[in-house]
């Protein structure tokens, strides 16, 4: 039985001793292509992207493996692995803590069998979702749920993960540049995309974290601004990305002439761009050469997935949109995105995840960083980052009070509460340790009518804050 989804939305459902061999093997043919700035052409893709220290990957399905043209294409060409649709949500925990991590065990076994990567697929996407997460009206509830899901199917792969799509199609199609309707938003509010960031790198520090969306290819579309706005926020006040992924499912027409500049500018937040699902209508060679060529001029643009090996594997198999045709044959486009990837400019060497930057010890005190995200007509959201300038807190209490008779509606990451215009905000159990210079973040959603300006006084257990 097939399921149809679009992007994510349209597509299929679906010995120790020897492995290491395997790998070893695998490793000691490579090597020399693997040298970033070698002269030599390489023959496959991912050895060839990997000269210039990106990878070359694509999706898998587990069903699939068995399938001897299949997997010989897989282990030939390409470096890296996304699994298609066995580390989603409905297969990982059909029921609430039950988790099946069969399916995806699979696909990471041949990876680490095979010396290939992997990409983690996907964490909180409001698609793919069994009932009973759908279903969750509570807000402490699916809180409390999604941060479990994040924590518990990282830790099952902590270490064999090269990336993680956090969050996945979270903005609405459209002139809007707004997050879509769904059980997160609607229930927790914009603050579910930071929750979701901020407990993944709590889960494994030394995975990248990314956001991954469809239609945000094109510099000048509201989807692709609202994205950007949301990583720049995030960058600026130290939440946790790393990453931001492009699906990149093109028409036959290929990539926006902007598609370069779009990329560029991301990378300039500090970021790495990847593209992460990438297919095209009728495969033309100029197209697929012309995606490649954007990826490889901006230097931090980590890597390129194919969405399928064949276009038989593809969800949109019939746009025949992939590089080989559906016995495994190259098509014309193979040699374009080949000679395509030996062009460009080289990665910087990987390194793990940076931390938020820490200031220096004070001599008592504290600092607030307040931030309205987002407004609209009687209601807005706003992100607090708290800075501990004195001796270390096990626990934390902020107070403040608002000039404009704004109220407080939802919190993350903190318990708030108001009376008349001061507000409360406590510390939750995995936030309150504070050591001297440490910072922790918090969100709200309120209400306003004529006004919103920021408050301006407050304080940490009692001391008063400096604001800025």
């Amino acid at each position: 039985m097939k399921r149809l989804i679009r992007g994510d939305r349209r597509r299929p459902l679906a010995a120790a001793s020897a492995a290491a061999a395997a790998l070893a093997a695998a490793t000691l043919a490579g090597m020399a292509m693997l040298v970033p700035g070698s002269a030599q052409a390489a023959s496959t893709l991912g050895a060839q992207a990997a000269q210039s220290g990106r990878y070359f990957g694509t999706a898998v399905a587990a069903g699939k493996l068995g399938n001897s043209t299949y997997s010989t294409i897989l282990d030939r060409e390409f470096n890296m692995i996304t699994p298609e649709n066995e580390m989603k949500w409905d297969t990982t925990e059909p029921s609430r803590g039950s988790f099946n991590f069969g399916p995806a065990d699979q696909i990471v076994s041949h990876a680490q069998a095979h010396g290939q990567r992997m990409r983690g697929h996907t964490l909180v996407w409001y698609q793919q979702l069994p009932g009973w997460v759908s279903g969750i009206g509570d807000a402490n509830t699916l809180r409390s749920v999604m941060d479990n899901h994040i924590t518990s199917v990282m830790n099952h792969y902590k270490g064999k993960i090269y990336a993680w799509d956090v969050v996945n199609e979270a903005f609405a199609d459209g002139g809007s540049g707004q997050h879509r309707s769904s059980v997160f938003q609607n229930v927790l509010g914009n603050g579910f995309i930071e929750e979701a960031f901020r407990t993944a790198r709590s889960a494994d520090p030394s995975a990248k974290l990314c956001y991954n969306d469809y239609n945000i290819e094109n510099w000048s579309d509201a989807k692709t601004q609202g994205v950007y706005t949301m990583v720049r926020d995030f960058k600026s006040r130290g939440v946790p990305i790393d990453c931001v992924g492009f699906q990149s499912h093109f028409g036959s027409n290929g990539p926006p002439a902007s598609f370069q500049t779009t990329l560029s500018n991301f990378a300039a937040l500090g970021v790495d761009v990847q593209l992460t699902e990438l297919d095209i209508a009728q495969a033309g060679s100029t197209q697929y050469g012309n995606t490649v060529k954007a990826c490889m001029n901006v230097s931090r643009c980590a890597g390129i997935t194919v969405w399928g090996i064949r276009d038989s594997d593809s969800w949109r198999s019939g746009d025949n949109p992939l590089l080989f045709d559906g016995n495994g044959n190259k098509k014309a486009a193979y040699s374009a995105v080949l000679s395509a990837l030996g062009s460009g400019a080289t990665v910087p060497p990987d390194s793990p995840p940076p931390s938020t930057p820490t200031p220096p010890p004070g001599n008592g005190g504290c600092r607030v960083t307040y931030a309205v995200s987002s407004q609209w007509q009687g209601g807005f959201g706003a992100n607090v980052t708290v800075t501990n300038l004195g001796s270390p807190v096990s626990s934390w209490t902020l107070t403040w009070s608002f000039g404009a008779g704004q109220q407080v509606t939802q919190a993350w990451n903190a318990t708030v509460s108001q009376s008349g215009a001061n507000v409360t905000a406590r510390s939750v159990d995995y936030n309150g340790s504070l050591s001297t210079g440490a910072s922790t973040s918090f969100g709200f959603n309120g209400s306003w009518n004529g006004g919103n300006p920021a408050p301006s006084n407050f304080a940490l257990n009692g001391t008063a804050c400096s604001s800025g």
